[in-house]
């Protein structure tokens, strides 16, 4: 059994370890959850302990099977929560982080798998990231940042990586959401940023940083 702590911690060195495709570095963990680089060691320590992580001095962390198989039960616990809220008690998508990340932590498998079958067990929440199911595997869609797409091309909002309540408010009042049609008018070599039209019908300028931030699907 790990704790609140430890559960929040093991996520987020998986998400990191995912995102650098191997070893985090200390520093990068302490930068992501705002902490002391202090604090992080010791909580290294404790989930090493645990079988979860692999961790050598100066050599950064590693997240072992036990750890990616204790990371990915919280994770489906949490786009499930997400999903529940949105779905059922008409939450927007901007509002469901904090409240999902405080029922993240219930340790029950029958309320998780009452909670599946319930919403009819969803591959996605409801910001486009996928859903792992019991024994940890998920769907990945074929998708790209909008970043990267060429001027003139269009596709279908599949997912946004920012889950900031912020940048999710930001994206409604630009009409930006799961399922729109976005095509590619123009790009500022300058800066990234970029002219898109939205379902044919309205043109708006992002930033580079919001259009690394939208995945994008043919």
């Amino acid at each position: 059994m790990l704790s609140y702590a430890e559960e929040n911690y093991l996520k987020t060195i998986y998400h990191l370890s995912e995102e650098s495709e191997g070893k985090v570095s200390t520093n990068s963990i302490a930068d992501r959850l705002d902490t002391k680089a202090a604090s992080v060691t010791d909580m290294i320590k404790k989930l090493s302990a645990k079988g979860v992580l692999s961790y050598r001095k100066y050599h950064g962390v590693t997240v072992s099977e036990k750890g990616r198989i204790a990371a990915l039960k919280v994770i489906r616990k949490h786009r499930l929560w997400e999903t529940f809220l949105v779905d059922k008690l008409k939450f927007n998508w901007d509002e469901v982080h904090e409240v999902a990340e405080e029922l993240e932590h219930i340790n029950s498998s029958l309320l998780i798998k009452r909670l599946d079958e319930f919403l009819a067990y969803p591959k996605f929440d409801p910001h486009g990231d996928p859903i792992p199911d019991e024994n940890g595997e998920f769907k990945e869609k074929p998708q790209v940042a909008l970043n990267l797409v060429k001027i003139g091309s269009s596709g279908i909002i599949v997912s946004v990586k920012d889950s900031n309540n912020v940048f999710l408010q930001y994206l409604d009042k630009i009409g930006v959401y799961l399922g729109a049609k976005i095509k590619v008018m123009d790009q500022v070599e300058f800066d990234g940023s970029m002219e898109i039209m939205i379902d044919g019908k309205r043109t708006v300028f992002i930033s580079k940083e919001v259009s690394e931030n939208i995945w994008i699907t043919d």
